[in-house]
């Protein structure tokens, strides 16, 4: 264990530990889903073509994706608090500069900066979970990640549209700034450093071509419904991952000191963990990408009242959470996801079958299951996280990470294709639903096998 661990630490720093968690990863979360309500406004105000919004909101997804593994390996080597610190110094900067942007320009370049800066924060975070705590704590901070991580998804659209209407879009980034001075203020006091002492260098090969893959493959899963799958920028951004893909493969089996060590795959744990988590974003992100669409076009709802529909299920995730440990240490952690995740799959069928006419009593209950059976998937990450050595604790949290942002991305083009190949939006998204429930309820099962 290194010297000064989280497990040492008196409670005041463990609880201050505990928020640096849940406000970085609220804060990174928040910026995936908070500019959205905004679009409108910057169009009229920057005067952006619709392609330029595009990119306000995909640019930082394509960067928080691509560096992601890089910043994990980063934070291995180099130290966990200081990269985390360094990653938020980096996404407060680019915040400023988003706030202050007086062109559509500006402000996708501030985008891709802060998506870079995210990308080193989330993986040196869940290292610091991971590193010198036992299971029950690194249980705890994960479940204080992810519940921060559902609140922001919730809150993003209503706290974007809050500061749009009465304040000024630019308020939407300009508040990351004193977040983020706040919180490499409370890193700084309360998390210990620590680092993997064998590793002497970076792995330059792993790093670059980790970058390339993940780069060109967030870019064709965002924009090849739009361009077309067969159009030449995306078929370039494929033969460009496809290609790099291979050069990692080569780099971290010859590479003295790799990035990824494959042998982490051996352990049935870690591997069976991203697979059930690679399942889950499958379906779950997929689905709620069209969500919204659903709501307001086939069931009626307002703007307004769309949004709120996922307000409850953040707060059963935040409210069921703290009750996760006890679940956990009375039927495992294998039992507990695997139930989370069969509950999720069944809100998710459940909602398959709404139609027209439809209201909030026959939605609520759906959404409530979904809640509550995410919450109950929390032991995932830190079964993950647990099966790993703590020298590649900053890798783990990154191949994790990735895991949840790509799996996403490809669901939403899995399901995108069936709504865009169904006779109607209605059965598409009904389809979609049912086939996201299978994917979710076989990473239950994968779960219920591979976490004991």
């Amino acid at each position: 264990m290194p010297s000064g661990a989280p497990s040492g630490a008196p409670a005041a720093r463990r609880g201050l530990l505990l928020l640096v968690i849940g406000l970085a990863g609220f804060v990174t979360t928040l910026d995936n889903t908070v500019v959205t309500v905004a679009l409108p406004t910057l169009q009229a105000e920057l005067g952006a073509s619709l392609a330029a919004l595009e990119w306000v909101v995909t640019g930082y997804v394509l960067t928080f994706s691509g560096f992601m593994l890089a910043g994990g390996r980063l934070a291995d080597v180099y130290g966990r608090r200081r990269v985390l610190v360094a990653g938020l110094a980096v996404f407060a900067a680019a915040s400023l500069a988003a706030g202050l942007a007086t062109s559509v320009g500006a402000l996708v370049a501030a985008r891709l900066v802060q998506g870079s800066g995210a990308a080193l924060i989330l993986p040196a975070m869940l290292a610091i979970v991971a590193v010198g705590n036992d299971e029950r704590r690194r249980s705890v901070g994960v479940a204080v990640w992810m519940a921060s991580g559902a609140g922001a998804l919730a809150l993003g659209p209503v706290v974007g549209g809050y500061l749009t209407q009465h304040f000024h879009w630019s308020w939407i980034f300009l508040l990351n700034v004193p977040l983020g001075v706040l919180i490499i203020a409370l890193a700084t006091v309360a998390i210990p450093e620590s680092r993997d002492e064998r590793a002497a260098r970076v792995d330059v090969p792993g790093v670059a071509s980790s970058v390339v893959v993940l780069s060109a493959g967030t870019f064709a899963l965002t924009f090849g419904a739009e361009l077309g799958w067969t159009s030449p920028p995306i078929l370039v951004a494929v033969l460009f991952a496809v290609a790099a893909a291979l050069l990692f493969a080569v780099a971290e089996r010859l590479g003295e000191d790799p990035m990824v060590d494959l042998a982490l795959f051996r352990s049935r744990t870690f591997t069976g963990g991203v697979i059930a988590q690679v399942l889950w974003g499958l379906g779950v992100n997929g689905v709620f990408f069209f969500t919204a669409l659903f709501l307001q076009g086939v069931l009626g709802f307002s703007p307004t009242a769309s949004g709120l529909a996922f307000v409850p299920l953040a707060l059963l995730v935040v409210v069921v959470t703290p009750l996760v440990p006890f679940a956990e240490r009375r039927i495992g952690a294998a039992r507990t996801v695997a139930l989370g995740l069969v509950l999720v799959a069944a809100g998710m069928a459940a909602v398959a079958f709404l139609r027209p006419g439809d209201g909030w009593a026959e939605l609520l209950p759906s959404v409530c299951v979904i809640g509550i059976g995410s919450a109950l998937t929390m032991p995932l990450g830190s079964a993950v996280l647990g099966a790993v050595p703590e020298s590649r604790a900053g890798v783990a949290g990154g191949v994790f990470s990735v895991a949840r942002e790509m799996s996403g991305l490809f669901g939403i083009a899995i399901i995108g294709v069936i709504v865009n190949g169904s006779a109607s939006f209605t059965a598409g998204y009904s389809t979609g639903l049912l086939v996201a429930a299978g994917l979710v309820v076989t990473g239950a099962a994968i779960s219920l096998v591979t976490l004991r």
